[in-house]
């Protein structure tokens, strides 16, 4: 295959899963696990969550809001808390990937569902976090935020500006997502899709799909 460009997502892929956080918040809470993810994937395209990344509404609208639908799911959970411990810790060896490719000659985008809130595309809660977020972002030839443009993944439109902007065809492309849900859109359009379940794992489908080593 004639792959030239590599466009990944950043929570989860570049930095650890926030998920992982959210199951601590959930045990810290005693509510059940995968919690967050269940108010989340009520009325996915229509909640407090799908609404914030596409910056309808502010931090405090989602507070309340995502409040609001656990209590319909029958537990009490601020949206504040979701969002304060949803920035992951950067994925070392992702980052070195990202260098090895650039200095390969290929290109290299990100694409990812933020909101409007912490500091920057990660939405770091720290200034130190920010600006290592910040370092890893310079690195990207083009970045597609949710919160700034108003689409999220995986409506097909993210993807398909990420190729007008980039001026390459989706053949040509590799993508890497923690959720199957925004691999499926990808791979429809002509990208070959990586659903990312760790670190190891990704450099080892990319490195296979690329047939280089990655770190």
């Amino acid at each position: 295959m004639n792959f030239t460009t590599i466009i990944f997502d950043f929570g989860g892929v570049i930095t650890a899963s926030p998920f992982e956080a959210f199951n601590r918040l959930e045990e810290e809470r005693g509510l059940p696990r995968d919690f967050v993810r269940r108010v989340n994937a009520a009325d996915p395209d229509g909640n407090a969550w799908a609404k914030f990344e596409r910056a309808e509404i502010d931090a405090a609208a989602f507070d309340a809001l995502f409040a609001a639908e656990a209590r319909t799911l029958g537990h009490e959970l601020e949206g504040e808390a979701v969002l304060a411990v949803l920035a992951g810790a950067v994925r070392p060896a992702m980052v070195a990937a990202l260098d090895t490719l650039k200095a390969a000659g290929f290109t290299i985008g990100c694409i990812t569902n933020n909101v409007p809130s912490g500091k920057g595309a990660g939405m770091a809660r720290s200034e130190e976090l920010a600006a290592e977020v910040a370092a890893i972002m310079a690195r990207f030839d083009h970045v597609i935020e949710s919160s700034k443009v108003g689409v999220r993944k995986p409506d097909p439109a993210i993807y398909r500006m990420m190729c007008d902007a980039l001026g390459v065809a989706p053949a040509n492309c590799i993508y890497l997502d923690d959720l199957g849900i925004n691999c499926k859109p990808a791979s429809q359009l002509g990208m070959h899709a990586i659903k990312v379940t760790s670190g190891e794992q990704a450099l080892a489908d990319l490195s296979a799909a690329l047939e280089m080593r990655l770190p």
